[in-house]
């Protein structure tokens, strides 16, 4: 196992290969959420800060855990080639698409119907591991460009943030999520 305060070009490199990532946060209290992502949703800024670009989904976790503490865990797997496990530990900020920032980072990424939030991941740790346990896979697609993205393709901006309001304003925990300024 190897510990580290940032990324380098090695692990730069194995997290743009990666087809699927997971994302880790919790409150203070209530439950831990553990959520897959893919696309092209995730950019490495540099070796202290990684942003990712949050799509619209059936709940609205990590964006309630972060109002209420920053912590995050990113990790990633090999499912094809050598080996490896790497955590990246952090705070994050969200950023909504109302906020200044949001112009400036949304441009890092391919225009996705259904863009909620950008986490902006602040890297205060990172480990890696062996990864043996974890079994070989080829990859064979992306379901969210066959059902995610048509889905609020055809909902349109208007029906994106009715869908918001009825699906992601509290988490299972009854957190606000502060997707709404007047929920926060």
């Amino acid at each position: 196992m190897a510990v580290a305060g940032k990324l380098n070009r090695t692990l730069r490199a194995f997290i743009e290969r990666q087809h699927v990532f997971f994302v880790a946060t919790a409150a203070r209290d209530g439950r831990v959420n553990l959520s897959p992502k893919g696309l092209d949703t995730l950019q490495v800024v540099d070796d202290h800060r990684i942003v990712w670009l949050n799509l619209s989904g059936s709940g609205n976790e990590t964006a309630a855990h972060l109002l209420d503490t920053p912590r995050i865990t990113l990790m990633f797997c090999a499912f094809e080639g050598a080996a490896m496990i790497l955590r990246v530990y952090g705070a994050a900020q969200v950023i909504h698409p109302r906020d200044a920032e949001w112009d400036g980072l949304i441009a890092r990424f391919p225009k996705l119907a259904g863009s909620r939030q950008i986490f902006d991941v602040a890297i205060d740790l990172v480990q890696t591991s062996c990864g043996t346990g974890v079994p070989l896979m080829q990859f064979a697609g992306s379901r969210a460009e066959t059902e995610l993205l048509p889905y609020y393709e055809d909902l349109g901006a208007e029906g994106v943030r009715n869908y918001w309001r009825r699906k992601n304003t509290v988490n299972i925990d009854g957190r606000p999520t502060g997707i709404f300024t007047d929920e926060i």
